[in-house]
């Protein structure tokens, strides 16, 4: 493959379910390039399209409109050829529940034609797995361990991730990240659908936010986490109205909830912290929005930055 090629390319993919009273549009005429080696993470609340997208590129289902290529090909007429470069893990495993973990990798390894049993133990080592239990007594947890080792045992060309952290500890989500580099830094590419904030800022070079079935924006992360606001949580000893701050410069969303204000603070904290010396505080409460959050507060409906959007844009 040519290493300007994209790994993913979608054009004007769309997909539409036939609902009981009407049709519900899942995906709404997306176009998205992902480039050999990046870590592309794949942003949006549930039911934006997140699991469409993944089960169009795979070929699972067919699009109602546009097309999708995985290395310069159609994923429809060369689906299984490409089903052999991919790693995949579904954000709903559907495991052998009478099978050991054991029997599970080597079950899923006879279908890829074999699997390098020696790099299967480093990656039980490091998840900290027991591959000789059965399956049907595994956490959750343990179960995305399981379907992660399965993914990324044949070391494929292209990652496709469907909340693949979810479940994991927090030393098991840095054992993620470091796993995640470690295919990055082999050449590999990684698409990962998360709605973690910390995992998307750790190991993705870019994110795409959907929203409703419709691609709204395509940046890097370096440039969205320099994003100056932050929620800020007020408690006072006595009530305070919302109307109080809400004129304050670089605050807004005043709200009140449970006893307390909650704003949002663009800029420096002097103007709201003067502002405050009548009151007695009890406590600060500072948040760093989500991606999707900055997304949706730069990007979206609201925002005043949208010209900026590059959807689709490939750097």
């Amino acid at each position: 493959m040519n290493h300007d090629t994209p790994v993913i390319e979608a054009e004007n993919l769309s997909k539409v379910y036939n609902g009981r009273r009407k049709p519900v549009r899942a995906l709404d005429g997306l176009s998205l390039k992902v480039q050999p080696g990046e870590i592309f993470g794949y942003l949006g609340p549930n039911g934006a399209g997140k699991t469409t997208t993944i089960r169009l590129l795979l070929d699972l289902i067919r699009p109602t409109a546009g097309q999708a290529r995985l290395f310069g090909l159609d994923v429809r007429q060369h689906s299984v050829a490409l089903h052999q470069r991919i790693g995949f893990l579904p954000g709903e495993l559907n495991l052998w529940k009478h099978l050991t973990g054991a029997q599970t990798v080597e079950a899923s390894g006879r279908i890829r034609g074999g699997v390098d049993q020696r790099y299967v133990q480093r990656l039980t080592d490091r998840l900290e797995l027991d591959l000789g239990l059965r399956v049907r007594s595994y956490s959750s947890g343990n179960k995305r361990k399981l379907g992660l080792v399965i993914a990324l045992m044949n070391q494929p060309e292209l990652l496709i991730l469907d909340e693949a952290s979810s479940g994991l500890d927090p030393l098991m989500q840095q054992v993620f990240n470091e796993l995640m580099l470690e295919a990055q830094g082999e050449g590999r590419t990684v698409f990962l659908s998360s709605h973690i904030l910390s995992e998307v800022q750790a190991i993705c070079d870019r994110v795409a936010i959907l929203r409703d079935g419709q691609l709204k924006a395509v940046e890097r992360v370096s440039d969205l986490t320099h994003a100056d606001f932050r929620w800020v949580t007020l408690k006072f000893r006595e009530a305070v109205a919302p109307e109080g701050l809400a004129g304050l410069p670089g605050v807004s969303d005043v709200s009140a909830m449970d006893g307390a204000l909650r704003l949002r603070l663009i800029g420096d904290f002097d103007p709201l912290l003067r502002a405050l010396s009548p009151y007695y505080v009890l406590d600060v409460a500072v948040q760093v929005p989500t991606l999707e959050e900055i997304f949706l507060t730069y990007y979206g409906d609201h925002g005043q930055q949208k010209d900026a959007v590059r959807v689709g844009a490939a750097s």
